[in-house]
């Protein structure tokens, strides 16, 4: 493989990607819908794409993007638990994972991955380990996110079931320097301003260099029509907001989210938004999950690729702070 293409090549995880593609000496192909760049990256590292002026729902931009490419990696996705945004997500994540999956069956590219999600997973919540095995489950409580991730997983399976030589990857919450406007990057944002509230409940976490170094081993191999667990470790929520918090040197959360206080929480930025049309810093949905404990298995990915290992959390964070510090006026 020499030439690899990149969804979703101007966000988080995708940045990171083509990141390390380019230091592999790969020649990285992107779709991208905007002329900005990262500024978490390399200036120099996106100067060496060939970038392709398009989204997942241009057909035609992503016929000409895959034309000669040996792998695709499917980074691209919407992610919101807000209401509005369900709409969006739909089209973006399942329609556009169809549309790049209908096209790799005709252009044949070597490799196909997918970046999905563990809201696909059926989730643990007794303190039992979620696995790869523990497939979706219709019920109400399933964020609309997760609908959403879980269809477009669907169009990749039923690529598989057609020849499409792909694998499937459900990262855990991902931690690292980036944005810290936008993704799970917020948590530092939140922790730097020394927000005083934490939540019960916890989750499994992980370093973006870890699931983008995994992301190029898995596709280096021949593994096909499997998925992957990619998580660091599984913390509570208010270990996680006390270690970014000495990290950057502020004060821990001290006031407990109880249920009745997330309720009135998620209602009052409920209407807030409404009145004022700015996004609702907490929403039903992710009220609910913080109160929620679920546990990530990740002895799959580290029997599937020899010699890889994760980065302890209290690493990645005490990384992520030093240089979300010493870069604040970028952010």
């Amino acid at each position: 493989m020499s030439t690899i293409l990149v969804t979703g090549g101007t966000g988080f995880l995708g940045a990171y990607i083509i990141r390390d593609l380019v230091n592999a000496g790969y020649k990285v192909r992107a779709i991208r819908r905007s002329l900005n760049v990262p500024f978490f990256i390399q200036p120099e590292i996106f100067s060496r794409v060939e970038w392709f002026d398009c989204d997942v729902l241009d057909i035609v931009g992503l016929e000409e993007a895959m034309t000669g490419a040996d792998a695709v990696i499917h980074a691209a996705g919407k992610v919101s638990f807000q209401k509005k945004d369900e709409q969006e997500m739909r089209v973006t994540n399942v329609e556009g994972t169809a549309n790049l999956v209908n096209i790799a069956l005709e252009k044949k590219p070597g490799r196909f991955i997918h970046v999905s999600s563990v809201a696909t997973l059926d989730k643990q919540l007794d303190g039992n380990i979620t696995t790869e095995e523990k497939k979706w489950d219709e019920h109400k409580k399933n964020t609309r996110y997760a609908v959403s991730k879980y269809h477009g997983e669907m169009e990749v399976w039923r690529g598989i079931a057609e020849g499409l030589n792909a694998v499937i990857v459900n990262p855990t919450t991902i931690l690292g320097y980036g944005d810290w406007n936008a993704s799970s990057c917020a948590l530092f944002k939140n922790g730097y301003a020394g927000f005083p509230w934490y939540a019960n409940g916890g989750s499994g976490f992980v370093d973006v260099e870890d699931v983008s170094k995994a992301i190029l081993l898995l596709m280096q191999s021949d593994i096909v029509a499997e998925r992957f667990i990619i998580n660091g470790d599984n913390w509570s929520f208010r270990r996680i907001f006390d270690a970014i918090a000495d990290a950057f040197g502020k004060k821990r959360p001290y006031r407990e989210a109880t249920p009745f206080l997330a309720g009135l929480a998620w209602r009052m930025e409920s209407a807030r938004s409404f009145l004022t049309g700015k996004k609702s810093l907490v929403t039903r949905e992710t009220a609910r999950m913080a109160r929620h404990t679920a546990r990530f298995g990740n002895s799959k990915i580290l029997n599937a690729l020899p010699g890889f290992s994760f980065t302890p959390l209290d690493q990645t964070i005490n990384k992520a702070c030093n240089q979300y510090a010493a870069n604040l006026q970028r952010l």
